[in-house]
């Protein structure tokens, strides 16, 4: 990094409130060791204070992996630790936040239902298809649908080019809800399309989350998007506070355009994610397009969140695509788009990741940028290949945040011993987030496989089960292996022992990350 970009990152907003919290952080441990110091009797309480909470974390019905990692850290300070676990522990969700979920849901409830003779048809020729669509329905309250096409955009230059034909096409509605936007080529020629609709009468509407944006977009760009006629919001802003809901991020990337094509998958709106800038080499990524009945999840994903601060919320009903809209689409498979929320107990977006897995017969083949894994999921991936099926996991070669690949790369030993096969795009980044199964199931979406992701972003995906995309996912996964280096255990096994080690202790702390 040359000088003139390390002075950018460290007078950077975002590195203004990092200070900000971390000042706070050690006003408070300062004065707690100063009383600690001063009380022998202050000193007590906080470490049967730690006791206490240890003794909680253990009987808590939470993930162990995340428990571990606490009980270690109280352990290594117990002055601090349980001060620390009381503040930021327990993986907590303001209690505004998880009512204010829970009204948005119920108002959902109201307005969708789901197509019983779909669910039994699923059922009569697949039951692992049906446990996992019934699931999705009963846990993420999002039905599964027919007269649906699926189209899959195998990269972000194929995701731009048919973005912009889509959003030229709009007559009534557009919502974007993305991660990350910056100013760019892509970014900037989809405002263009976004500005000549609101001239003509569309009503236009984006939400982007304020961390992903931070160190993209000027803090006031949402005004700047205002003035040019779109309704914008920012996500969950970012506040210089030691506040633990800093950490429940917008990760979702939703298009929706009247109510007759839905959008998502792994590629925000930046540059580099159709590779017209180059961060970390070659940018591998995909998305996944709809169009038809199960569009309307994908609405009430956008409402839910658009409505979350309104006073008067939107009829949900004046944004359903007429009945007969999709009477000329042919039948393509079943599709089921869905969402988790770090503000209820049931993680979705894993469970349906083990899901996957544990109904494999032949073959799973999985992408993701990040893998961090807990003990559920990794037990999953281990069994899977004991039982001979084809477990492959492919990861970038090019890390976008060298300490978290260290973290993915200290899964390597115990997955490949136990028969997975890994692979590394050596080209540059997979930023993909995907599964596909014994050419049947796959889901498509913003789910990494990793702590944040499982439990603490909002995420969302799309299920399908025997359409086109299915197809077309494995074969460019295929395709892409060609492009890539197995990691196989000796050689995995001959890298530096103190490298290992390091991996290991990181592998050890990455819930708490």
């Amino acid at each position: 990094m040359n000088l003139k970009k390390l002075v950018s990152v460290l007078t950077s907003k975002t590195a203004f409130v990092a200070y900000l919290i971390l000042l706070q952080l050690l006003f408070l441990l300062s004065v707690v060791s100063i009383l600690s110091a001063y009380s022998r009797f202050i000193n007590q309480i906080l470490n049967l204070l730690s006791i206490v909470m240890v003794i909680y974390i253990m009987n808590k019905d939470e993930n162990p992996s995340y428990k571990l990692a606490w009980i270690v850290v109280i352990m290594l300070v117990p002055i601090f630790g349980g001060l620390l676990y009381l503040l930021f522990g327990g993986q907590k969700v303001p209690k505004a936040l998880m009512r204010r979920d829970h009204e948005s849901q119920l108002n959902v409830h109201r307005i969708i239902s789901q197509d019983k003779q779909i669910m039994q048809e699923i059922r009569d020729q697949d039951e692992n298809a049906y446990k996992q669509a019934n699931y999705l329905w009963k846990n993420a309250d999002f039905p599964v649908y027919k007269r649906t096409q699926t189209t899959f955009l195998p990269s972000g230059e194929v995701k731009f080019e048919r973005l912009v034909e889509e959003l030229k096409k709009a007559k009534k509605f557009i919502f974007l809800e993305y991660f990350i936007i910056e100013e760019g080529i892509m970014w900037n020629t989809i405002l263009d399309v976004l500005v000549e609709k609101v001239k003509q009468g569309v009503d236009v509407r984006l939400m982007y989350d304020d961390a992903g944006c931070i160190p993209k977009l000027d803090p006031d760009y949402y005004k700047t998007i205002q003035a040019l006629g779109i309704k914008c919001k920012v996500f969950n802003p970012i506040q210089a506070k030691l506040a633990i809901q800093m950490n429940n991020r917008d990760h979702r990337k939703i298009v929706v355009i009247d109510g007759l094509v839905g959008v998502t998958g792994g590629i925000n709106l930046a540059d580099e994610y159709m590779n017209a800038k180059t961060v970390y080499g070659h940018w591998k990524d995909c998305s996944i397009m709809i169009r038809g009945e199960a569009v309307w999840n994908f609405t009430l994903m956008f409402l839910q969140f658009w409505n979350y601060d309104e006073k008067v919320c939107d009829d949900y009903l004046l944004y359903k695509a007429d009945a007969h809209a999709f009477d000329d689409l042919s039948d393509d498979g079943y599709v089921q788009p869905f969402s988790d929320s770090p503000t209820d107990d049931e993680h979705v977006g894993e469970n349906i990741h083990i899901s996957l897995v544990n109904a494999a017969n032949r073959y799973i083949f999985i992408q993701t940028p990040y893998l961090v894994l807990d003990n559920e999921m990794k037990t999953s991936l281990e069994l899977a290949a004991k039982c001979g099926v084809d477990v492959r996991i492919m990861v970038p070669h090019i890390p976008d945040k060298k300490f978290v690949f260290e973290v993915t790369r200290a899964n390597y030993r115990s997955l490949l011993k136990n028969g997975v096969k890994i692979y590394e795009y050596t080209p540059g980044f997979v930023h993909a987030k995907t599964m596909v199964t014994d050419d049947k199931l796959a889901v498509i979406g913003t789910i990494n496989l990793d702590f944040r992701s499982y439990y603490l972003h909002y995420e969302c995906g799309v299920w399908m089960y025997e359409s086109r995309a299915v197809m077309d996912l494995k074969a460019d996964y295929l395709k892409t292996l060609e492009k890539c280096e197995e990691i196989t255990y000796e050689k995995y096994m001959k890298s530096n022992i103190l490298r290992r080690a390091y991996r290991s202790i990181l592998s050890l702390f990455s819930p708490l990350l």
